[in-house]
């Protein structure tokens, strides 16, 4: 088996897309869930940059341990310097130095001949040398870079002691095959190419980062630099995720190839990354969206409630997701719906199975999903009203930033006025707690929303939840212009019908 480095470059290359700036406690938070996922090294920022940049990728490489701690310098002693002194407090310490090779960069950018460029290379590759072992070196703007030049230049940091050459596709200019055949050139004609590791840096210009970057691995790169949820600049980079599952999902073509990220943090560690910078992840992301395993399609949910293979190449809960999400909308089919109606614990008689769907599927038509409780509704009305055995009669709330909360419940049940008070978390968790103790049935609350019935300052909320009891699970809906009442009208609701399909 051989081993694919992942680099991780979120909080430098990620931090640049507009508006993702990050602070030295979220560089940090951050951090530290990257080596949970157990990614190998972690570009932690531009040192030279900015001295809030200094901190950060000083703090994470005395705090984080496990990854490589990275920080970048462009061909300058200064900033060699900084780099060191942010990353010496590693374990294991890395300087990545960089210097653009196309003749595009060196005639407007840095205006400077070809010799000039390969003196300044091997010069600071040496200088870096001095400070640090693991030394990466990138001729930026590499995929646009004449071959034989770049080639001389791979070959001479090599020589001057860099362990790792990056090769970077700076403004995602490449496509696949020509940038696979580029890693290949360079392995046919660097002679000491097997004395450092050969890595990758796509850009998402063309939309091909991740397409170039598993191009470069089939041809012989072993470490590929990429952001989660392919944060960076202008069209962002390669994708984590999407790096990593490709190589573990088509083992059939990445023969004996493998990562040691833990798969089943990637869903986490993407919305970290998206709470933190503040760049929601697109609902259609590969991997980690939203939509990565849902399914409205009657005929893709008919398949993937048959087998989930028809419809789906990877678990949801590989990657950190709890299930496969069937949306039931306009396209979803009776086994759907049916299936649905199971999941909830709702009982629907033949003659009523029709007339039920009927409804669903005239109500689809005016929604864009339906939701559980409007299935509740629809079999609800399809078989009457639940019968009420716990009815709420008085409750009390005491609670404040000072005082721990705590209620006092009051539930009729038949002629019966039952009794009971709880403390908890907060006001709703003290009044369910409270219920609990008057009805004798624990529930797990899986879900709570609130929202406005009605608009204005007197708007009627209304309370949804969702609750798991002995491997049931049932909905419960309450609305009051009291939104702690609407939350305990809800939870009673869903005990009263954990009662009633009992």
């Amino acid at each position: 088996m051989d081993k694919i480095i992942i680099f991780d470059t979120t909080l430098r290359d990620g931090e640049q897309s507009p508006g993702a700036s990050l602070n030295i406690n979220e560089k940090l938070e951050i951090a530290k869930q990257l080596a949970v996922l157990g990614v190998d090294v972690i570009e932690a920022g531009f040192p030279v940059s900015s001295p809030g940049d200094f901190e950060a990728v000083k703090i994470v490489a005395k705090s984080v341990k496990g990854p490589i701690v990275c920080g970048l310098a462009r061909s300058l002693e200064k900033d060699i310097d900084y780099a060191y002194n942010a990353v010496k407090h590693s374990g294991r310490p890395r300087i990545h130095v960089f210097l653009a090779t196309s003749k595009i960069h060196m005639k407007y950018k840095l205006k400077k001949a070809e010799d000039e460029i390969l003196k300044l290379a091997v010069a600071a590759v040496k200088y870096a040398k001095t400070k640090c072992s693991d030394i990466e070196f990138s001729p930026e703007d590499a995929s646009r870079t004449e071959h034989t030049f770049l080639h001389r230049v791979v070959e001479a940091v090599i020589g001057a002691g860099a362990t790792t050459v990056n090769i970077p596709d700076t403004v995602g200019y490449a496509t696949p095959f020509e940038f696979g055949e580029l890693i290949k050139a360079i392995k046919n004609n660097v002679p000491n190419i097997d004395r450092c590791v050969i890595s990758v840096h796509c850009h998402n210009d063309l939309g091909l980062a991740v397409s170039n970057s598993l191009a470069a691995v089939l041809n012989g790169a072993r470490q590929v630099e990429c952001t989660i949820n392919g944060l960076g600049e202008r069209a962002g980079n390669a994708s984590l995720e999407e790096i990593v599952m490709g190589v573990r999902t088509r083992n059939d073509i990445f023969k004996a190839l493998y990562t040691g990220v833990n798969t089943k943090e990637l869903y986490k560690t993407s919305r970290l990354v998206s709470k933190l910078t503040g760049m929601p992840v697109q609902p259609n992301k590969a991997i980690v969206g939203s939509n990565a395993f849902a399914h409205e399609s009657g005929i893709h949910q008919d398949g993937v409630l048959k087998e989930r293979i028809t419809y789906e190449i990877i678990k949801p809960d590989d990657v950190g997701f709890e299930e496969t999400k069937i949306v039931l909308g306009k396209h979803s089919g009776r086994h759907a719906f049916l299936e649905r109606i199971k999941r909830l614990g709702l009982d629907l008689k033949k003659d009523q199975i029709e007339e039920a769907f009927d409804r669903f599927k005239k109500l689809a038509d005016k929604k864009k999903e339906v939701f559980d409780e409007d299935l509740e509704t629809i079999v609800d009305e399809e078989i009457s009203k639940i019968p009420e055995k716990f009815h709420l009669l008085h409750f009390y709330i005491a609670s404040g930033d000072q005082v721990k909360p705590t209620a006092s419940i009051k539930l009729k049940s038949r002629n019966k006025i039952l009794e009971a008070s709880s403390s908890g978390d907060g006001p709703v968790d003290a009044c369910y707690k409270a219920v609990d103790k008057i009805t004798g049935r624990t529930g797990s609350l899986l879900d709570y929303q609130i929202r406005s019935v009605t608009s204005g300052k007197d708007a009627l909320g209304e309370v949804s939840v969702k609750v798991k009891s002995k491997g049931r699970i049932v909905s419960g809906r309450g609305a009051s212009t009291d939104i702690i009442e609407a939350s305990i009208k809800a939870y009673v609701n869903a005990v009263n019908k954990l009662v009633y399909k009992k």
